[in-house]
């Protein structure tokens, strides 16, 4: 960046030699780069720590047994038990999640006679949050319905020797029975607090025939479930979005510049090109050509943040070699804040934050601060018409 006065003369010297000899000139001739576009999907995508979205369940209802035989007695009406449960689970995305969860409860069956069984049931459950999926991710959604379905396994003991029909391996009536139901179901949930939810569930365990320890009759059972408790949130709940076109209007806004410097390097061609058709050269005088860098228009910041990532912090020192360069220069720091996130006064403390942030960095660089005026603009002015851009400090000149 000091002196081009060598490569002057030896130019010059090399087109005397060139007129002298040949008693022509080569036209310089300035190639032009062409930048094939890619075309991007500009659709935003969430991902989720695996630390994060974990909870546990716990309720309690009443569960109804759909089985063969429960008018054997002539009784018109299904038995209502008690249901206890317990889970945990974890969202994977905004749109699925699975869980573990557990029943336990007595039943009451009739066939033959009346009688009261055990039941400890255990499935592994598939959701999908039907809100997030129609309406868009939202981690602080209030209501949200959540239909599932899932497999299990059930296990059924204290039944009546005397009312079975199915014998076990040994030749004996069985007490016990072991079954494999899948399910179906939909949950409620209402967001009470950060960490505890309401919710209401319904499920259909769907059996073979062997569910109440009888063979005989329709080839399906069921039993339905119906409780109510409270989900745990462990960790935080939350996703992050990225959007890869977020970034487009700054690129492009690059690309100005170097379309930019592309256009004064073929001025500068061709200034060369009509100095060489000057000859002999004129006496050139000796000075000194300081190389200026061009200064970047803006600094972007992530959300709720006034903290320049190491990728903005090239602007930043770009800026401060600017200003070294034009020492009369005055420069005035301009903070924003998107309009979509935090109230006015907030975003307007925020942008004075950010040009702070901007000013301090300069100065560590060398530039005085007399030269440098902070205006927050807060949210109440948006520079842009896509709002993540306004997150952002924009250098002007007074």
């Amino acid at each position: 960046m000091k002196k081009n006065l060598l490569l002057a003369i030896a130019g010059c010297g090399a087109m005397m030699f060139a007129a002298n000899t040949a008693n022509a000139q080569e036209a310089v001739v300035v190639e032009e780069t062409v930048v094939t576009e890619v075309p991007v999907e500009c659709k935003t995508h969430y991902t989720s720590s695996w630390k994060d979205n974990w909870f546990i369940q716990l309720g309690a209802g009443m569960q109804v047994p759909y089985t063969d035989h429960y008018l054997a007695k002539g009784k018109d009406k299904h038995h209502i038990t008690a249901l206890y449960n317990v889970g945990f689970g974890h969202w994977f995305s905004p749109y699925l999640g699975f869980r573990v969860t557990g029943y336990y409860g007595k039943m009451h069956m009739d066939w033959i006679k009346t009688q009261s069984v055990n039941m400890a049931n255990a499935n592994a459950d598939l959701m999908w949050d039907m809100f997030n999926s129609i309406a868009g991710p939202k981690a602080d959604r209030v209501f949200s319905i959540i239909p599932f379905v899932g497999v299990g396994g059930t296990y059924t003991w204290g039944f009546d020797p005397a009312t079975a029909s199915i014998y076990d391996g040994d030749g004996h009536l069985k007490t016990k029975e072991w079954t494999l139901p899948v399910s179906a179901g939909i949950q409620l949930r209402l967001r009470l607090c950060k960490y505890v939810d309401f919710f209401a569930e319904g499920r259909v365990n769907f059996y073979g025939d062997n569910f109440n320890n009888v063979a005989s009759g329709e080839p399906i059972e069921a039993n339905v479930n119906v409780y109510g408790g409270f989900l745990f949130n462990i960790g935080e709940r939350k996703y992050t979005a990225y959007n890869p076109c977020e970034y487009l209007g700054y690129i492009n806004q690059l690309n100005g510049q170097v379309n930019a410097l592309r256009g004064e390097l073929a001025t500068t061609a061709a200034a060369l090109a009509a100095a060489e058709a000057q000859l002999p050269c004129p006496e050139v005088v000796a000075q000194e050509v300081v190389v200026q860098t061009p200064m970047l228009a803006s600094v972007r910041f992530k959300i709720n943040s006034a903290k320049i990532s190491d990728e903005e912090m090239v602007n930043v020192y770009n800026v401060a070699e600017w200003m070294k360069a034009n020492p009369s220069a005055n420069v005035i720091v301009q903070g924003y804040a998107d309009k979509n996130t935090g109230t006015s006064a907030y975003n307007m403390e925020l942008s004075q934050r950010r040009g702070q942030s901007v000013v301090d960095a300069l100065v560590n660089y060398g530039v005085d601060s007399s030269r440098l005026t902070i205006q927050a603009n807060g949210s109440d002015v948006q520079p842009y018409e896509t709002n993540n851009w306004n997150r952002i400090v924009i250098f002007t000149q007074p």
